[in-house]
């Protein structure tokens, strides 16, 4: 089978995976060598544990996890990792996250794994959906204090990306001159 024929019958996502590692391997060297990204990436990472804490602490993740494996799905369903761009993809494998080569399950995102998403730097709707069952169970001073945490994470994971992006584009600017 030619390469033409073998593109043609991946998702878009594993087109978006082949990307970020193409882009991993021009720029991952000078890109973890960077102080600022490391910066950043060292800043996300703090703030993806903090939120995935505070998901453990209210329960949330018990929650979802039932409603996959007991209730025949969840919120992380088929066609989310669309949302997914090569570059926030980069970040995850920058920060070691290994990107799965298929899907586990049909009627699932493409991320979600047995422990849930294998992914650290998560998109937007990935970070802050909360289904009626959870707004309703949860507090709203936890709420609020969920959401606070969460946006701290979007926010270092915009900081990260842009910073990704302008370092290739630097690179690339530079390699041109």
């Amino acid at each position: 089978m030619s390469s033409i024929e073998t593109a043609d019958r991946r998702s878009p996502i594993q087109e978006k995976i082949r990307i970020a590692h193409e882009l991993l391997a021009s720029w991952g060297l000078s890109l973890s060598g960077d102080h600022r990204i490391r910066e950043l990436l060292m800043g996300l990472q703090q703030k993806t544990a903090a939120s995935r804490q505070a998901m453990y602490d209210l329960g949330i993740v018990a929650v979802c996890k039932s409603c996959e494996e007991e209730d025949g799905g969840s919120c992380c369903g088929k066609g989310i990792e669309d949302k997914y761009s090569p570059v926030l993809l980069v970040a995850n494998l920058l920060m070691g996250r290994r990107l799965p080569e298929q899907r586990r399950q049909a009627d699932s995102c493409y991320f979600l794994g047995r422990e849930g998403c294998c992914l650290e730097a998560r998109e937007v709707i990935c970070v802050n959906y909360l289904c009626r069952r959870l707004q309703s169970t949860i507090p709203l001073c936890d709420l609020i204090r969920l959401q606070t945490i969460n946006g701290e994470e979007l926010d270092a994971a915009f900081a990260l990306t842009e910073a990704i992006k302008k370092f290739i584009c630097d690179g690339i600017q530079m390699q041109i001159a």
